[in-house]
């Protein structure tokens, strides 16, 4: 389980070398060790809260100028009602005393005893903030599916029950020691607890929600591609999402191993790079041109691909992971175009597609259990009924939640908001006033929309 810590050995003999000076203070080495934990924790908390930023670069960057300031709202409220969702309802569900198998009934407001030191080695308070980030990170994959046709108080709703619910159901069956991991289901940061997750929901709200006006030919029924408007703010994002994994794989070991977090600095750089480079190749053989909106999804991708096993596969291996996620990710977003599904960040692909392919791929190159290792098929069966039961509760959970939101009126936005942007017309004031009104605007002028 994900909330297991010991710590290592070399940082408990730092620990008794410090212990004279810290004993000056009344601070005991106990204290010490714990205290460095939770500042390593910490540290990784603060780096998975800055991949909100990413998710917000990205999600602008591949969208229309006309919908970039619903892009970002949509994101800052991820994160706002996403903490209060997962602290009133989803740390309960997720890791409360389990029924079943299923899930928690009890630690809802974070009621929660708190934590012996002695033997998780961090607090209640900085588990909780940690595990939080990963609940936003899983709701907010779904914002950019559902970019610049939705609106936006039923997102808020859909990221309040993917923080409150639907996530912290999934975690509870396999961090939270219910059903799935007791198949022997291994998933270390989340290829398939949060990115799958994200995926599946993404999946199935596009396709409830339909594609953007102008997206699909109507005729030949072949995708029209609709550029988004800053590939800085792509690139921009992508280096910060990168930048945070770090704290998203390495906080995951959530214990002061020295040896095991830089293993798995190591298989999550390695991994993304590789991702990207097989992207970038793979585009430049197949249309002749350098996509740079692809390498950045195959950074991505390789990165979910990593997510799964980066505790538990070598670097080459974890190379080849990245590689193949990188190619999987181009042929998967050409794939649901074809479907007529419209996902305009590929978030279906980088996030559902290779957190497949990332949490199959412990079940074949784990060095401990792994088909390829001599490990036999037990593991790789886990991991297949565990992504088929994660599957079908987030398609259930997410249907229902968004044919309700259908059925109320409440999902899309009117056509005329979406050709005029939902900028003007869900916010007030579209995200790049000059470029829309001109530079001569001036404090207190009419805007058009409000006339």
């Amino acid at each position: 389980m994900k909330r297991t810590l010991k710590i290592g050995g070399v940082t408990a003999a730092l620990m008794l070398l410090a212990a004279p000076a810290y004993a000056q203070d009344g601070m005991s080495v106990d204290d010490l060790v714990v205290a460095t934990t939770v500042l390593y924790l910490m540290l990784a908390t603060v780096l998975v809260f800055i991949m909100h930023a990413g998710f917000a670069m990205l999600e602008a960057g591949l969208t229309r100028g006309k919908n970039v300031a619903n892009i970002i709202g949509k994101n800052l409220m991820t994160i706002s009602v996403g903490m209060l969702a997962y602290y009133a309802i989803g740390w309960g569900l997720m890791y409360g005393t389990q029924t079943a198998g299923l899930f928690g009934t009890d630690g809802f407001f974070l009621t929660t005893a708190p934590y012996d030191v002695t033997e998780t080695g961090y607090t209640l308070e900085i588990d909780f903030a940690f595990q939080a980030m990963f609940a936003a990170t899983a709701a907010t994959i779904v914002s950019g599916a559902v970019a610049e046709r939705m609106k936006f108080g039923a997102y808020v709703v859909v990221a309040a029950v993917m923080t409150a619910i639907i996530y912290p159901v999934v975690g509870a069956w396999t961090w939270g020691g219910g059903w799935v991991d007791g198949l022997g289901f291994q998933d270390f940061a989340g290829s398939t607890i949060v990115h799958m997750t994200g995926g599946v929901a993404a999946l199935v709200a596009a396709a409830i929600l339909g594609p953007r006006i102008g997206k699909f030919d109507p005729r030949t029924g072949k995708a029209r591609a609709i550029p988004g408007h800053s590939i800085p703010f792509v690139a921009l994002g992508t280096l910060l999402l990168f930048f945070g994994w770090f704290g998203f794989n390495g906080g995951s070991v959530l214990e002061l191993d020295a040896q095991a977090i830089g293993a798995v600095i190591v298989t999550t750089a390695l991994a993304g790079g590789a991702g990207g480079t097989a992207a970038a190749l793979f585009v430049r053989v197949r249309t002749g041109t350098w996509d740079v909106a692809m390498i950045a999804n195959g950074i991505l991708a390789g990165l979910v691909g990593i997510t799964a096993g980066a505790d538990a596969v070598t670097s080459s291996m974890a190379v080849v992971v990245g590689a193949l996620a990188g190619l999987l990710v181009v042929v998967s977003v050409i794939s649901i175009d074809r479907i007529r599904i419209d996902d305009p960040v590929g978030a279906i692909s980088v996030h559902g597609t290779c957190g497949i392919l990332g949490t199959l791929w412990v079940g074949l190159a784990a060095t401990d259990g792994g088909l390829f290792y001599g490990g036999g098929v037990d593991l790789l069966v886990a991991q297949v009924l565990g992504i088929l039961g994660v599957a079908a509760w987030v398609a259930l959970a997410t249907g229902a939640l968004f044919l309700t939101l259908k059925a109320m009126g409440q999902l899309r936005v009117s056509e005329q908001e979406e050709v005029e942007g939902l900028d003007v017309h869900e916010h007030g004031l579209p995200g790049y006033p000059e470029l829309a009104y001109g530079s001569g605007s001036s404090p207190g002028r009419s805007m058009p929309h409000q006339d």
